[in-house]
């Protein structure tokens, strides 16, 4: 998305005109991180830098605060709405949620029977990626560099991480998880789904959705979608003001970091992988893969096809950034642009 259509998005939405064209775009980009959101290993944060949205989306969420309750409570729609961007919240959400409805057995049916050449195009794409949020920190320095390491370290560390067998019960166990899960889905290189598995909620939760698609419902499940719903909200806008004060304040380490997770996070979706499960597990979802190191993959013409996946998967990224001119940048909100209490006359 380029900073001229941006603008134009901008002023459009100040003066009340509205581009179909752009409502579509958004539900578009937002189709596509419901469909990374839902993979293990793959965030949806990721997506939307390698859309250029990132920054926006994070301001949009942080502006969900006091402010908003008082603009809400006086009725001033038009500047409640203006304030959290509402269109571009809005049919980002729907694409998001169309994206884990719509492509769930789309990606689930790709890594089931294609794993391998699935694997490949996140790992080019998110390797690509990696490099355009290296170009976009502007100093770099020692600090810099021991950012990236400790962020690819801790990213590393973290996918390697064994799946609970034994998660707590109960809905406050479910709250913290939808807290912990929303915070990594809006963090490029860390996969909220990944983090559900760590914390032995991932099947749990895609369950239900698939269930519910099925108009399989009960109350126990719509119980549980209302709990991680409401740790979802809570973790989102809590954590997005945490982040969007980073990005306003260390805006190079910050990337520097982020950097560091998508690099690190790699290691998860290494796309050579073979399929150790025990006897007798058909099921995708309880298949255990082990990674087989570059030397020791047959070179043949999957291994090639498998590199060629990556490649050009890493070259959309690139010429994705290239034709759209980077990445946009929306201002950090500073203390001034607070809209002071309203006092009584």
């Amino acid at each position: 998305m380029t900073g001229t259509t941006d603008s134009a998005e901008r002023t459009d939405e100040a003066t009340g005109f509205r581009i179909a064209g752009s409502d579509l775009a958004q539900t578009a980009r937002g189709l596509l991180m419901g469909g990374a959101d839902i993979i293990p290993g793959v965030s949806g944060g990721t997506v939307a830098l390698i859309l250029g949205i990132y920054e926006r989306l994070v301001t949009s969420i942080s502006h969900f605060d006091t402010t908003l309750v008082r603009q809400l409570g006086r009725k001033e729609w038009k500047a409640a709405a203006e304030r959290i961007n509402f269109r571009f919240l809005a049919f980002l959400g729907l694409g998001i949620g169309l994206g884990v409805a719509a492509l769930g057995s789309l990606m689930h049916g790709l890594l089931e029977h294609y794993y391998q050449f699935t694997m490949a195009a996140f790992f080019g794409l998110i390797a690509a990626s990696a490099l355009l949020v290296a170009r976009m920190v502007e100093r770099w320095n020692a600090a810099a560099v021991v950012a990236i390491v400790l962020g690819a370290l801790f990213a590393f560390w973290l996918v390697r991480q064994p799946a609970l067998q034994q998660p707590p019960e109960g809905l406050g166990y479910v709250f913290i998880c939808g807290m912990v899960a929303i915070c990594a889905m809006i963090l490029p290189g860390i996969s909220g789904s990944f983090i559900l598995l760590i914390m032995g909620k991932y099947h749990d939760i895609t369950g239900i959705i698939k269930e519910t698609l099925k108009l399989h419902i009960t109350l126990e499940s719509i119980s549980t979608v209302a709990v991680f719903g409401a740790g979802c909200v809570l973790g989102l806008i809590g954590f997005s003001k945490c982040l969007r004060w980073l990005l306003a304040r260390h805006e190079s380490l910050t990337m520097s970091v982020l950097c560091g997770f998508m690099a690190g996070s790699l290691w998860k979706i290494w796309p050579f992988q073979r399929d150790v499960s025990p006897e007798g597990v058909t099921e995708f979802k309880h298949r255990v893969y082990e990674h087989i190191p570059l030397l020791d993959v047959p070179i043949d013409g999957r291994f090639w096809l498998t590199i060629a996946i990556a490649v050009v998967a890493g070259g959309l990224v690139l010429a994705l950034d290239y034709f759209t001119a980077g990445h946009e940048h929306v201002p950090p909100l500073k203390e001034e642009e607070e809209e002071p209490v309203a006092t009584q006359v």
